[in-house]
């Protein structure tokens, strides 16, 4: 799977947790009639918006793929593919994080509230991450792959050749 997939499923992943835990958190609330409730947890969506764009700039995504993209090991072949397969064991505790949160929500209406306000921080925070991976992978003409894992195990990358993309497009004078 490529690692800017990846990266694209988990934003929209996390986005749409961040929407549906806000949903249920707003109807729970509002079972209650708690108006406070609902004023508190805008503010910290708000905050939690604002601190997730603010740790999403462009500098500190730079520092944060770095790291991982200089680990890549270099292969000559593509790594064996199954991206759902790899998607579905990088991601499911995402999935599981809103259901145990949607969950509980009936009986404590504020975990919805901070799971939507953490969902929306990380979606915003990645929200650069596979752009800055993009522009990598075609500067360098290299294409960069998940191999398959847990979800807890560390994220291990291999670097591979572009397929073609250092050569100039047909009838192009350099």
């Amino acid at each position: 799977m490529l690692y800017v997939d990846l990266l694209r499923i988990t934003v929209l992943l996390a986005g749409g947790v961040a929407t549906a835990l806000a949903g249920v958190a707003v109807v729970a609330a509002n079972q209650d009639a708690n108006e406070t409730a609902l004023i508190v947890a805008a503010a910290w969506w708000v905050a939690s918006g604002v601190l997730g764009a603010y740790l999403g700039g462009a500098r500190r995504t730079a520092d944060s793929i770095s790291r991982i993209l200089a680990g890549a090991r270099t292969a000559k072949l593509l790594p064996a593919m199954s991206p759902g397969r790899i998607a579905l064991k990088r991601l499911w505790p995402i999935g599981a994080f809103a259901v145990a949160c949607g969950g509980i929500s009936w009986l404590y209406p504020q975990v919805p509230v901070i799971g939507a306000g953490y969902a929306l921080g990380v979606a915003l925070a990645w929200r650069r991450r596979e752009a800055a991976v993009t522009a990598i992978e075609e500067r360098d003409g290299v294409r960069f792959y998940v191999e398959p894992g847990s979800a807890f195990s560390a994220l291990e990358l291999v670097r591979s050749p572009g397929l073609g993309r250092d050569r100039a497009p047909v009838g192009h004078l350099d």
